[in-house]
């Protein structure tokens, strides 16, 4: 099967590193990213730790992120690849998941918050007996922006009692042109794959979500406030569950994940980075719920006379799960969002 694999090279996979200008995403849907940005799979200097990828990230050019491998099982996505004609998706780095396509979830549900819900094969077949062997539970998350100038993707296991593999890549194919004055607000949907620590088994979540940037302040960079409202947590039939959820939280909603108002979270570059917490009440004292990190990065869209028109980003987060004592849950979402 002819397929070009854009492969970032990770440092349990590959015996030394070597420079990769190429963009992490391969499929007729993407769009040139070429620039004089210098990408490679090694970590970049920065305080805001941003995951590994473009090394000279700058506003003219494309720029992508990668989840950087972890003791968690995280960061062992080495590539991606979509298939428009077929519409499948091909996620690499991960064992056990069939030959590497993952398929469209048509029932109950083919997407969460508008992003394309994605599985992987039941059995694969032993290549010399024809033996079927079972394979472990792989969901991934792809989606796309209407301009096609911002993607994201995210692949996790519930196969293992920990968290199990998996990874996420986002990028934008392109430039952006910041505003230095005023302040713009984005909004769209977020969807997201949930594993556990404790137990094995995978939940889908999903919801609305806004940012808004005042790119006067704070001096040392944007101020960036974000959150996620009227939020879903589905089991992988897809149960609606968020009722057991909320009921375990003495709850009536599952509670607004917020960004955490900051110095510092935004550069030049148009990327974003910061903290996210939600809130429980306990005897009437709130105390945090999820917490965690979000990544972003803004970009130019489809709309000509409005910069900075589209913000891509993940989001990486985790609770103690109410329902079950003992077991934490790790949440991990994306979004594409539009001025």
């Amino acid at each position: 099967m002819a397929r070009t694999w854009i492969l970032l090279l990770l440092a349990a996979l590959a015996v030394s590193a070597c420079g990769n200008s190429s963009n992490p995403f391969d499929g007729d849907e993407a769009t040139d990213d070429s620039g004089g940005g210098d990408d490679d799979g090694s970590g970049i200097d920065s305080d805001r730790e941003l995951p590994p990828g473009t090394s000279s990230p700058d506003p003219d050019d494309s720029i992508f992120r990668r989840e950087a491998q972890n003791d968690e099982g995280g960061g062992y996505v080495s590539g991606v690849s979509y298939n428009s004609g077929s519409d499948t998706f091909i996620v690499d780095g991960l064992a056990f998941d069939g030959d590497n396509e993952y398929t469209r979830v048509v029932a109950p549900f083919g997407s969460l918050g508008g992003y394309a819900l994605y599985e992987g094969a039941v059995t694969y077949e032993d290549t010399e007996t024809g033996n079927a062997i079972s394979q472990l539970l792989h969901r991934a998350i792809y989606g796309v922006s209407t301009s096609g100038n911002t993607e994201f993707a995210i692949a996790r296991s519930g196969g293992y009692v920990p968290y199990g593999f998996g990874g996420f890549i986002y990028q934008r194919n392109g430039s952006v042109t910041l505003p230095t004055n005023g302040q713009a607000t984005y909004s769209g949907g977020y969807g997201g794959l949930r594993v556990f620590e404790g137990s094995s088994g995978i939940e889908y979540s999903q919801g609305d979500m806004t940012v808004d940037i005042d790119f006067e302040d704070f001096n040392t960079g944007a101020g960036v406030k974000g959150e996620i409202t009227n939020r879903r947590v589905y089991a992988a039939d897809g149960t609606d569950v968020t009722s057991d959820i909320t009921t375990a939280l003495d709850a009536t909603a599952l509670p607004t994940l917020t960004f955490v108002v900051e110095p510092g979270v935004a550069d030049s570059n148009g990327e974003i980075s910061g903290s996210v917490v939600s809130y429980s009440q306990n005897e009437g004292v709130a105390e945090d719920y999820e917490t965690g990190t979000y990544y972003a990065i803004l970009s130019e869209g489809d709309k000509d006379t409005v910069n900075a028109d589209e913000i891509v980003g993940i989001i990486v987060m985790t609770s103690d799960d109410p329902r079950v004592d003992g077991r934490v849950v790790q949440e991990t979402g994306g979004f594409i969002l539009y001025r």
